[in-house]
């Protein structure tokens, strides 16, 4: 489905346009007053966000752990757009420039700040998390540090998935996934699509995606993985075994269990989907024996340069993930697309611009 955006409206006027969350299952588009940026800040306006399965959570469950939406929240936090505004103290950007932004802005204080740890900061500002406000909207303000000029041939879409993108690359970066490495997977779904290309595009020499899903891991396979493989007929313990590195990306404990066993001695194993529960089963004796590096991760920090550059090298084509478009104004349909549908990986927003 492809809707066409609403008439633009121009900085200054009352009006911001939003999508807002307030309550299960209640999401209403209405106007919001203009965000005014602060001395460091810039006014962007918003071309296009791309929905996240955790717009997806809050929309349905109204919180994600002990993120609780307890007054009305913009929802979206893979976002690019143009500024048209600037902060009295801003001076990174000019009017006009497209950029990519990256939702957290930390504290800047902190030990894990100040040691380049930034996406561990206990007082970040993320977008779409409660209580604050995200990137469905109209216009945004955000930090002139956290909003990262793209070049005009990568597209509005492409810009906004750098915060996914971001993802994969922060997982690989983890494992330390380079040239020859083998590589296991479990999930193919946005973020396995994206941890999968960047493992490409890293030099691995094999890639093997596990995913119960049929679509999915036909989508993956036209990505660039060297095979799928669906977890109800062996897995990743047998397709990919004595792999160098496992990246979870589906939360599923039978799946990290699956491929933790795939993995060779020595091995890593990197934790990035979210698990519904807080503890799972756990093969401690392989782990042991094995001597795996097993760790987790929150976000990413220092990746929107490289996204960026894998993007406008061509090296990764994010264009191909998106495969439903709404406006503003169907933000409703667009978080129900990929449940309604499983064979679409991204479903997007297009705020504003042509």
């Amino acid at each position: 489905m492809v809707e066409r955006p609403s008439e633009p409206c121009a900085p200054g006027t009352a009006a911001n346009r939003a999508a807002v969350l307030y309550g299960v299952g209640d999401l209403r588009v209405e106007d919001r007053p203009m965000p005014d940026p602060g001395p460091h800040e810039v006014l962007v306006e918003i071309r296009a966000v791309g929905v996240c399965g955790s717009d997806v959570h809050y929309f349905e469950h109204g919180r994600i752990g002990d993120f609780v939406v307890n007054a009305p929240l913009v929802l979206g936090h893979e976002s690019s757009g143009v500024i048209v505004g600037l902060g009295a103290q801003a001076t990174r950007h000019r009017l006009g420039e497209r950029v990519a932004l990256e939702p957290g802005v930390p504290c800047g204080q902190c030990r894990e700040c100040r040691t380049g740890r930034y996406n561990l900061c206990r007082d970040v500002a993320f977008f779409a998390t409660p209580p604050v406000d995200g990137a469905l909207a109209r216009f945004v303000t955000i930090h002139e540090d956290f909003a990262f000029p793209v070049p005009e041939h990568v597209s509005d879409a492409a810009a906004a998935l750098c915060e996914p993108l971001s993802v994969g690359i922060w997982s690989c970066r983890k494992a330390a996934v380079g040239i020859g490495s083998r590589v296991a997977i479990a999930g193919a779904g946005p973020i396995g699509a994206v941890a999968t290309l960047v493992a490409m595009a890293a030099g691995a020499a094999e890639v093997i995606v596990s995913d119960p899903v049929p679509e999915r891991r036909e989508r993956v396979r036209a990505l660039g993985a060297t095979g799928a493989v669906d977890p109800a007929a062996g897995g990743l313990a047998e397709a990919c075994a004595d792999a160098d590195v496992f990246l979870d990306c589906s939360g599923n404990p039978q799946a990290i269990a699956d491929g933790i066993a795939a993995l060779r001695p020595a091995g890593t194993a990197v934790l990035v989907g979210m698990c519904p529960a807080t503890e799972i089963p756990w093969p401690v004796a392989r782990v042991q024996n094995r001597e795996i590096w097993v760790t987790g991760t929150f976000r990413y920090a220092h990746t929107y340069p490289e996204a960026i550059g894998l993007i406008a090298s061509g090296r990764i084509d994010l264009d191909e993930l998106v495969d439903a478009t709404f406006d503003l104004e169907h933000a409703e349909e667009a978080l129900g697309a990929a449940k309604a549908n499983p064979a679409i990986l991204k479903p997007l927003v297009r705020v504003s611009g042509a």
